[in-house]
């Protein structure tokens, strides 16, 4: 989920104890197959691939299950599925803009998944185009605290064009261009710097704030889309105060 930063970063730490290890490792497993398919298996020549490699060695997933999965992406290794990347677009509850990404070899049950994950959950299904053009490409480099300060982030991402730096508590989200994502994941790398995550996201240039309860009804329609096995990411427009969040977490 992107959208509300503070919560991306609560359901991070929350995911190597989550009951939802395994479909979590499953998606990060997919996301190497499919940007070892895209652009070679070689992670040195292939950033896409680096960060996913990155993200599921962030997450505990083993190194056997990290090659195998370069392999089968390469074709080194037979039984790599077909998957396509499709979006969908929807409303949640309060009227949030939904953009539900999809990696799949199957479109109809991924639609139907997300269909029945908006209707049971106050939301509905938008056309294409709808709620899109409030979301832009962004990098975003997530960088833990420790050890660092917001100055030395900021400092060693100016010049590769990183245009800001917010506080998440425990992290620090580093945003760019997502031309610039590479340059700024290597910019914090050569200044000695550790992150947890780089990704390319889909951003929201407005968002809505919501109360608790707004809060809620939006969290339970993300988590329904999530535990379909064809969701990779979801994000949403909403925002929350962190009174709010202090509230979720004590639910």
């Amino acid at each position: 989920m992107s959208g509300h930063s503070k919560w991306a970063t609560t359901k991070h730490k929350k995911a190597v104890i989550d009951a939802k290890r395994g479909k979590l490792f499953a998606k990060l497993i997919k996301n190497i197959e499919v940007a070892a398919r895209t652009g070679g298996g070689d992670p040195a020549g292939n950033p896409t691939l680096f960060d996913a490699i990155q993200k599921a060695k962030k997450s505990s997933v083993p190194n056997d299950n990290i090659d195998r999965a370069v392999k089968r992406g390469s074709g080194q290794e037979a039984g790599g599925a077909d998957y396509q990347t499709i979006m969908y677009e929807g409303y949640g509850p309060g009227g949030v803009a939904v953009l539900v990404e999809c990696l799949t070899d199957n479109r109809n049950r991924a639609a139907s998944d997300v269909r029945v994950a908006f209707t049971r959950n106050g939301g509905q299904m938008a056309d294409p185009g709808s709620v899109a053009y409030i979301f832009s490409r962004k990098g975003v480099v997530v960088v833990p605290q420790e050890g660092t300060d917001e100055e030395a982030v900021m400092e060693a991402v100016l010049e590769a064009g990183g245009e800001e730096v917010n506080d998440l508590g425990e992290s620090f989200e580093v945003l760019s261009e997502a031309t610039d994502l590479v340059p700024v994941r290597t910019a914090l790398q050569e200044a000695g710097i550790d992150y947890d995550s780089a990704d390319v996201v889909w951003w929201p240039s407005t968002q809505i704030e919501v109360d608790a309860e707004g809060a809620r009804k939006i969290l339970r329609l993300i988590d329904a889309l999530e535990d379909s096995d064809d969701v990779q990411n979801v994000y949403a427009n909403f925002d929350a105060s962190d009174e709010v969040m202090a509230e979720l977490e004590d639910d």
